[in-house]
């Protein structure tokens, strides 16, 4: 970080924390020893998930104390250091447009797909702007957008019976010192590695790769990830 703290002295808020994505990267997180706050549209509701994300972590950390705290999409954009975005993609321009604001300078973090279903299976559903990090951008024209953690299973992430992950973090942006931070910080989950992969105009394939991974793992029933090979 250009103010001197490192990753680990961050506080990561995740917006939509309370759903499947955002819970599983808050409580690995939080095990890991980072700061979380769980933000959702119902400040009630994110309470309630943070304590049980928190007495998770803390179980999974070998009882050494974690902080996980819930409050409003608002508060938490406003309060955290950095923030994922891990809110269904019917919602994401509506619950940025409001935090733009709270989120000016600051690094944002954007997993979300643009994904639908049909009697064929899962596909990539087309966006405005390119990609759902590229209408982020657009929508937060002052904070620094990172496309990441797409591809990472929300049923392991919230199996913590499983210590570590296998596979890798694709990170896509246009800011170096803010992609080297969320690498950084995809590196602190247990067995994974933040791998650069271009500029935020690419964040459409890796979006999109995450329907091939769908795919996968409804055709061999597993929860697939991406591993880059000679990196």
């Amino acid at each position: 970080m250009s103010d001197g703290r490192t990753v680990e002295d961050l506080v990561i808020g995740v917006l939509g924390g309370t759903g499947p994505q955002g819970r599983g990267l808050a409580v690995r997180l939080a095990a890991a020893g980072q700061r979380i706050l769980l933000g959702s549209r119902d400040a009630e509701r994110a309470s309630e998930v943070a304590a049980e994300v928190a007495q998770r972590a803390t179980t999974a950390a070998g009882g050494t104390e974690v902080s996980v705290q819930g409050g409003s999409n608002v508060d938490v954009a406003g309060a955290a250091d950095l923030v994922i975005v891990a809110v269904p993609y019917a919602g994401h321009a509506d619950t940025l447009a409001e935090l733009a604001t709270p989120l000016a300078g600051k690094i944002v973090v954007d997993c979300v797909v643009p994904m639908g279903f049909d009697e064929l299976g899962a596909y990539v559903l087309d966006v405005a702007d390119g990609s759902v990090a590229q209408q982020a951008a657009a929508l937060l024209p002052d904070s620094h957008v990172v496309g990441a953690f797409h591809h990472l299973s929300a049923v392991l992430l919230e199996d913590l019976s499983r210590p570590t992950l296998d596979g890798d973090v694709m990170v896509v942006g246009d800011d170096r010192a803010s992609m080297d931070t969320v690498q950084a910080l995809a590196s602190r989950l247990p067995g994974m590695r933040g791998i650069y992969a271009g500029r935020l105009r690419n964040a459409r394939q890796v979006e999109a790769l995450t329907v091939n991974l769908v795919s996968v793992n409804r055709r061999y029933k597993v929860h697939a990830g991406v591993r880059i090979t000679d990196v």
